[in-house]
């Protein structure tokens, strides 16, 4: 029996918007002002404004950029099937908002530092379609050069610290690299996400301690889809009101299905933890599909539930309804963009099936700091080949 408690609160209006006098094209930068819809929830701080500025650019690279991230974990999903991909696989699609919003009020210089769910945040950071692809099939021409997979994507040179397969074993790493970046006095920001399924990790609160005793530049980002694998989370949480478990932190809430709402937030964060220290974003958002590749999602939430948010609080649908709203596109011409990402992603996929497979001589690399690994063993690359099959 699917356990469906509280799934009426997973549905929220939609945005809206503040008709303007005017119509804007994509070649308009001419502000639009747009009025968040469900409003901020703050613990020990005042919420940041409902209201929000965007510009028809600003809309037609969120429509762009979040129809992409859907369309790769789709495909993902069937090279999963196909046993093109192995191992775990952890798909995003239904939370694209938060990583578009995100980058939306951030630069390459902030950090961001994730879970294992991690391959639309690493595409939101700059990485390729083909990389992407690449390092979920184990080839060569992966991100994490195929020896990391779904869970462990990696861009450092765009400020992206990984996909990490231990839950709730970035957040730790994250206030770390706060630390870094308050020795180094770089005026950037760590964001750490997390979900709710960690959101009780006793290293959680030990690191948001060290934090907020150093006034580290720390944003702890809880996504929470509402579910910890196949728990719902008022099974798992005492008080799943996330974003006031800091106690002595201060906690936002967020729609996490809208990405303007998620922009201004991570804005009005960033500028706390510069001048004051950590803080928590709770970001209400959902996964449309399983924890896993290997769950198929339904068994502990209604089919029902999953199509109505889909049907309420998709963030790509709330976009094209702005877009087509203000007269920015048509809808022939939303469709045609979404189109011509489909081809993007068959021919990433098809050159991410041209790449080889990492030599078996690169096994102990990438894995020591040099001098600390095999070879301070005795062991060389012929001896490492080898033994190996």
């Amino acid at each position: 029996m699917a356990l469906t408690r509280r799934s009426s609160t997973l549905l929220k209006p939609l945005t809206t918007f503040i008709p303007s006098t005017r119509l804007f094209s994509t070649s308009s930068d001419s502000t639009i002002n747009v009025e968040i819809a469900v409003p901020f929830k703050g613990h020990q701080i005042d919420p940041p404004s409902q209201s929000v500025t965007t510009t028809a650019s600003e809309l037609m690279t969120f429509f762009s950029e979040m129809s992409r991230m859907r369309r790769m974990e789709i495909a993902a999903d069937s090279l999963y099937k196909a046993k093109l991909i192995r191992g775990f696989c952890h798909l995003y699609d239904g939370q694209e908002a938060v990583a578009i919003g995100m980058e939306a009020a951030i630069t390459k210089k902030d950090i961001i530092i994730t879970a294992y769910r991690d391959h639309c945040l690493y595409l939101g950071r700059g990485g390729t379609l083909l990389e992407t692809f690449a390092e979920l099939m184990g080839r060569k021409g992966g991100c994490s050069k195929g020896k990391g997979g779904s869970m462990h994507f990696y861009k450092k040179d765009s400020g992206f610290y990984g996909g990490h397969g231990i839950v709730g074993a970035q957040v730790p790493l994250g206030c770390g690299l706060a630390f870094a970046q308050k020795y180094s006095r770089d005026e950037n920001v760590s964001f750490i996400l997390y979900g709710d399924g960690a959101a009780n990790q006793g290293q959680l609160f030990e690191a948001l301690n060290m934090a907020a005793l150093w006034d580290l530049p720390a944003i702890l980002v809880c996504e929470n889809n509402h579910y910890g694998m196949g728990t719902a989370e008022w099974r798992a949480a005492k008080s799943p009101a996330y974003y006031k478990r800091g106690d002595y932190v201060p906690g936002l809430k967020v729609d996490g299905m809208d990405a303007f709402a998620v922009k201004q937030a991570c804005k009005f964060a960033k500028d706390h933890a510069l001048k004051n220290g950590p803080i928590i974003l709770e970001m209400d958002t959902y996964r449309y599909h399983g924890h896993s590749m290997s769950d198929p999602g339904s068994t502990y939430r209604t089919r029902d539930e999953i199509s109505g948010v889909r049907q309420e609080r998709d963030p790509i649908e709330r976009i094209r309804k702005l877009i087509l709203a203000q007269d920015i596109s048509t809808e022939k011409e939303l469709k045609d963009i979404e189109k011509e990402i489909r081809k993007e992603v068959d021919q990433a996929i098809v050159q991410a099936k041209e790449s080889p497979m990492p030599d078996p001589s690169e096994l102990f690399t990438n894995v020591y700091a040099k001098g600390y690994g095999v070879e301070a063993f005795g062991a060389d690359r012929k001896e490492v080949r080898a033994v190996l099959p």
